[in-house]
């Protein structure tokens, strides 16, 4: 566990359960390891592991009024820098995550399953860079109802798996969104990789039960409103990209037990935006 000097600049709370919960064995640990670069103005980081084999590490940048809210319960869970994407590499070597100034997170992980059935990984990446008032709010083994969901509640039946890669830059961004698994026992799936630029934008989403469902978006305009969700046990996946002079309305639904696909590319040029409506079930 690490926890530099600088961390301590802003106002800091801590809730740490099972730091160092040895009852697997040494490698079984939770660890947390976060590196404040500069600054820090009114930051409140609030930590809550409880299980083994939780691991948080990812770099703070400047400040001001950043809140970081992590939750951590069962085991096999990691959170922090961005290196899923191929051409990437390490989050780390770049500064790793959150920059400045406003943003409020909210990162919840999860796992039911007993240590004898083990949990897949739970790994959430992200990268926050030289953006104003983002919210990036995402949860794994939990279910949230709808954007505005503030009491989320624990998927008791959930076996991990689940993975994200964020990035997001640019101002007033809003993300919310849920994975969870294993209605038919299976415990298998997913991915969502989010890169979204530009103002004004608010995505929330959801992808539930089993089957690989790797939910794909890359927003470079402004103005865009997507809603999505992929369930029931078919391996859906959906690639959406949105570009234009205007933002785009989204409401993506695949919901099925066989499998769905979707790919959208979006340029919007009609004044007052664009509305698309999938429904694929």
């Amino acid at each position: 566990m690490d926890f530099p000097a600088k961390l301590m600049t802003g106002a800091v709370v801590l809730l740490l359960l099972g730091l160092s919960y040895k009852a697997y064995g040494d490698d079984n640990d939770n660890n947390i390891a976060i590196n404040q670069v500069a600054g820090g103005n009114n930051l409140e980081l609030d930590i809550t592991q409880q299980g083994f084999n939780n691991d948080i590490f990812f770099s703070i940048g400047d400040g001001d009024n950043i809140k970081v809210e992590i939750v951590q319960t069962g085991h096999n869970n990691e959170l922090g820098w961005t290196n899923d994407y191929p051409s990437w590499g390490s989050g780390a070597n770049w500064g790793g995550d959150i920059d400045y100034d406003d943003q409020d997170l909210k990162l919840y992980q999860n796992c039911t399953k007993s240590a004898s059935v083990g949990c897949n990984k739970n790994d959430i990446q992200f990268h926050i860079s030289y953006g104003t008032d983002n919210k990036f709010h995402w949860a794994q083994g939990y279910i949230i109802d709808d954007r505005n969901d503030t009491n989320w509640s624990i998927d008791n039946s959930e076996g991990g798996g689940h993975t994200i890669t964020a990035d997001i830059h640019g101002d007033n961004n809003s993300i919310i969104g849920a994975q969870r698994n294993c209605s038919a026992g299976n415990c298998d799936g997913h991915s969502a990789r989010i890169y979204l630029y530009g103002d004004d934008n608010d995505v929330f989403g959801q992808q539930q039960a089993d089957g690989a469902k790797e939910f794909y978006l890359t927003i470079n305009n402004d103005d865009n409103t997507v809603d999505y969700l992929q369930d029931g046990t078919g391996e859906h996946n959906a690639t959406i990209t949105l570009n234009g002079n205007y933002g785009t309305t989204l409401d993506l639904t695949q919901h099925s037990n066989s499998t769905q696909n979707y790919t959208l590319t979006q340029n919007c040029q009609t004044s007052g935006g664009c509305s698309v409506t999938v429904t694929q079930q």
